[in-house]
């Protein structure tokens, strides 16, 4: 067996859009920080640690290190991540929609093909033809449940501004292609799914047609389906299909999207 890492990191020296911290203790630094924390549960606590007093000593423990901790602070669409139906909007399919937590996991590990779309230019959607090509070029047909992977190799941006700008989107006829052959999870190695904002917002500033502002993702509102963003690697995969992918999301409560450690085995 082998398993392949497809995979992008959270980074807080990466360029990205959103604000991301990781604050990181280290070992020295976590006796003071367990003090601060542990006497600042109470009143009389946080008044004795303000007047000198400690329950633990750096000579308490072995080496004069404690633990090390790091807190961070980034949204869930950073590093490589699962959206669901919440994520859209308060419905899909006229229900309730569903958050991340509330994906089934058996969506999360099935046979998987990656479809080469690397000729796609950043201007441009992928499109139910393009998905049909790249098939055909493979010999493969779909099947329910089977994980796709749309291969742009932007992921190579990635840590620059040119991550935010230089990938191709996908378009409604390509998702609804997936959804009538029962796929539950499509992935893209871009940032997003609906093409960059600089084409986007300006092609809706421009008409104010509102049906060119985030086709893709306000489309989860007429049909559910999960998708996963910012993968990674995709080369590294000996063939086109093969393999399984493993995408469990992290399991945090009530959120559109979730963290995944995406890896291929073989």
């Amino acid at each position: 067996m082998k398993i392949i890492d497809l995979s992008l990191p959270i980074d807080e020296t990466a360029f990205e859009m959103h604000k991301v911290d990781i604050e990181r203790i280290t070992h020295k630094a976590g006796v003071e920080k367990f003090n601060r924390v542990i006497m600042g549960k109470t009143l009389k606590g946080k008044i004795s640690y303000v007047l000198g007093k400690r329950i633990l000593r750096a000579s308490d423990v072995p080496d004069e290190e404690f633990l090390s901790l790091e807190i961070v602070h980034s949204p869930v669409h950073v590093g490589t991540h699962l959206d669901y139906s919440f994520h859209y909007g308060t419905k899909s399919e006229g229900r309730a929609s569903k958050t991340a937590d509330e994906i089934p996991l058996e969506y999360c590990y099935q046979d998987a093909v990656r479809l080469d779309l690397r000729h796609k230019k950043p201007a441009e959607s992928i499109t139910k033809a393009d998905l049909e090509l790249a098939l055909k070029n493979i010999n493969y047909n779909l099947k329910p449940l089977d994980i796709v992977l749309i291969w742009t190799g932007a992921d190579k941006f990635y840590g620059t501004p040119e991550y935010f700008t230089d990938y191709p989107g996908v378009s409604i006829s390509a998702i609804d292609l997936l959804i009538d052959k029962g796929i539950k999870v499509f992935g893209t190695d871009t940032m997003g799914i609906d093409r960059p904002y600089k084409f986007m917002l300006k092609e809706f500033i421009d008409s104010k047609d509102p049906a060119k502002f985030y086709p893709a993702h306000f489309y989860g509102r007429k049909r559910e389906f999960i998708h996963i963003e910012r993968l990674g690697n995709l080369e590294n995969l000996p063939a086109a299909t093969g393999f399984k992918i493993v995408c469990f999301p992290v399991r945090i409560r009530k959120t559109g999207a979730a963290w995944s450690r995406v890896v291929a085995i073989i």
